[in-house]
């Protein structure tokens, strides 16, 4: 077997595991079995918005390539820490109301602005300044915003919306590839993801739509309709990934980083997550207002 294939797989199966035990019970109840009450689900999962946080923000520094001597640099790590405490504060005490406020539609609007400039205003990118703002909204505002996903159930675990975002983007990219390998003729953005085509993107909806049916099915207490969260992630997952493309492209970098064996960096495993977290959570703003 290929050596190559062999690492992806041990690569793809730890981080799985990883991402499983901390957005589902299962992690806290393993643990638990060593010394009762040793930790909640819920600290589980915040642990691991903070380590992917700030391993992206790090990889995204150096892709980005900062000067050495300038002082942006020194101040990314400080300015994501403001922004991720004052989410932290809000999960801990389960303040999440999905509500129209100034903050939160001023966070979500800037992640727009912030992958528009990358596509169209790419300049602004090669200054330190830009840079600093660049890298705050892609990594701090999306784990953040991350947080509020899932809701607190009487007993003081979450429910399972994050777990199974993870799993439509995991259904999303699977059934995309699958489809374009077989069926795909027209590329989507041939310069910048050559790999992707219409035809695989559309595999990627229908099935993921379906998937997010029987989700809807089985689990009809999560917040918002899984039809529709499965829409949504099969549609801007793709983008994700080209943004993720497009960042790389720009500054000239393969990977983002190689902390899974295998795929690369937390921002090349990520990217959909990163535009998906901010969809989905404008949609359960949405949903509730109707």
């Amino acid at each position: 077997m290929d050596k190559n294939l062999v690492l992806r797989l041990i690569g793809g199966a730890l981080y799985g595991f990883f991402v499983i035990m901390c957005t589902t019970p299962l992690g806290a109840e393993w643990i638990n079995t060593i010394s009762p009450n040793l930790v909640k689900q819920e600290n589980l999962f915040y642990g691991l918005m903070t380590f992917f946080l700030f391993v992206g923000a790090w990889e995204c520094v150096k892709m980005m390539k900062f000067d050495p001597k300038s002082w942006e640099k020194w101040v990314v790590f400080p300015v994501i820490v403001v922004v991720f405490y004052r989410f932290s504060k809000r999960f801990f005490q389960h303040g999440f109301y999905f509500n129209f406020n100034l903050s939160e539609i001023l966070g979500l609007s800037l992640i727009a602005i912030a992958v528009i400039t990358l596509f169209r205003f790419t300049k602004e990118l090669y200054f330190d300044n830009g840079k600093l703002i660049f890298t705050v909204i892609y990594t701090a505002l999306p784990f953040s915003f991350a947080l509020g996903l899932p809701s607190f159930s009487s007993d003081g675990n979450f429910t399972l919306e994050i777990f199974f975002l993870f799993v439509l983007i995991w259904s999303s990219d699977s059934f995309a590839y699958f489809t374009g390998k077989f069926l795909g003729k027209h590329k989507m953005a041939p310069k910048i993801s050559p790999k992707k085509t219409w035809e695989g993107f559309a595999g990627g909806v229908f099935f993921t739509i379906i998937l997010g049916y029987f989700i809807e099915m089985y689990y009809p207490d999560l917040r918002g309709n899984y039809m529709i969260v499965g829409l949504l992630v099969s549609v801007f997952g793709p983008l994700g990934d080209l943004v993720e493309s497009q960042l790389k492209r720009t500054f000239g970098v393969k990977d983002s980083g190689n902390i899974i064996p295998g795929h690369g960096g937390i921002l090349d495993r990520l990217d959909s997550f990163i535009i998906c977290v901010p969809v989905v959570y404008l949609y359960f703003i949405l949903e509730k207002l109707i």
